[in-house]
This record gives structure tokens, C-alpha cells and sequence, in this order.
């Protein structure tokens, strides 16, 4: 893996790239509305310098490389609408998380599915990758049918593991392995 800067990934409708200083106001837009964050392991931006503090963190965890996250932009205008994120890498054991967020007027177009599917793409072929996973809010329906769309499996209920805003908040663990994904990709090849 080169360090040295997070690699864009192209597809169709969107182009997955460093997140700066000029997508601050985007970033606030979408992590601060309420329905966004319903079920994300944060509460919502309070204003604009906590966004601000947002691409510190997400530029930080790249230098120590611990997170690689990517805006997602739209490629007719190459405004962020969304994020999706590798951390707790662990180049070791092969491993990591995968995060993500879509701005909440951009829901229903198919484009959180694009974008996953080529990070999973790169995740596995470019980074070499065995093993990804995904924790999410149970009663979050639209994020479960994400991943399961993915080939993601649920392998484990965890009990009152969040605390956001002062509810207890539970979670479903889902992991994806390297050769389920190319089964999915050969699968989808042959149809």
C-alpha cells in the first residue's frame, strides 16, 4: 500500500477521492442531519467547525494509517455526497471495517451499492484483503439490505454495544470474506 496518497476510485456515476477543506460545507450538510446520523455510532455535527474538525480527523487517520476514507462525489460535478471508509485496518490478518454515509437527499439512486462495490473491488484485489466487516443498527433496514445486497453474512447480535446521545443503541456484525466476494462477482457475471 502506498501511503503516500489515498488512490481515486472510479465508477459509472461517482468518483470515491480525498476529502479537503473544500467539502467542508458538504460534510456538515450531510452529517448533520438527523435521519443521517439515526443510526451512526456518532451524534451529528453540531455546526460547521466540528466539520472542519471532521476532515482533520479523516486526513489524521490517514497519515497514521489507520482509516483510509473517501468522499464520495458525484462525477458530473464532483460534489461529496456521501463517505465510505477501511479502518481498523490490520494488514496482519488481512482485515478491516467498513463505514459509510450518503447525504440524505441522495437516498433510493443506487449509489451507496456503486460505491461499496468498488471499495470492496479495491479492498480485495488492490489492498489484498481477506476479510471485511460491517457493524450495523438492527433497525436500521436500509443499511442491512446494503450489505447483504453485497454478499455480507450476519454472524453475530451485540447486546447495548453503542452509547449516541444517551440510548443504548444495539448491533448487528456482518463479515464478508475475499472468496464469497468472487463468488458474488462470477455469480453476477454469469446472469
Amino acid at each position: 500500500m502506498n501511503w503516500d496518497s489515498l488512490p481515486i476510485i472510479d465508477t459509472n456515476r461517482l468518483r470515491l477521492r480525498c476529502v479537503t477543506e473544500n467539502d467542508v460545507d458538504a460534510l456538515y450538510r450531510i452529517f448533520s442531519h438527523p435521519e443521517v446520523m439515526r443510526y451512526w455510532g456518532a451524534p451529528a455535527l453540531k455546526d460547521r467547525d466540528a466539520a472542519v474538525q471532521l476532515v482533520n480527523e479523516i486526513q489524521d487517520g490517514f497519515r497514521r494509517q489507520s482509516a483510509m476514507k473517501w468522499g464520495i462525489a458525484r462525477r458530473t460535478d464532483d460534489q461529496i455526497i456521501g463517505t465510505t471508509t477501511l479502518f481498523n485496518l490490520n494488514f496482519d490478518n488481512c482485515r478491516c471495517e467498513l463505514g459509510y454515509g450518503l447525504d440524505r437527499a441522495e437516498w433510493g439512486k443506487g449509489y451507496m451499492q456503486e460505491a461499496l462495490h468498488a471499495l470492496l473491488d479495491y479492498a480485495f484485489n488492490r489492498l489484498d484483503l481477506h476479510r471485511i466487516e460491517a457493524d450495523v443498527d438492527p433497525r436500521n433496514m436500509n443499511s442491512i439490505r446494503t450489505v447483504e445486497k453485497l454478499g455480507f453474512r450476519r454472524e453475530g447480535y451485540l447486546r447495548e454495544r453503542w452509547q449516541v446521545n444517551g440510548e443504548i443503541q444495539d448491533a448487528l456484525f456482518f463479515g464478508l470474506l475475499r472468496p464469497e466476494w468472487e463468488k458474488l462477482l462470477t455469480n453476477a457475471s454469469q446472469s
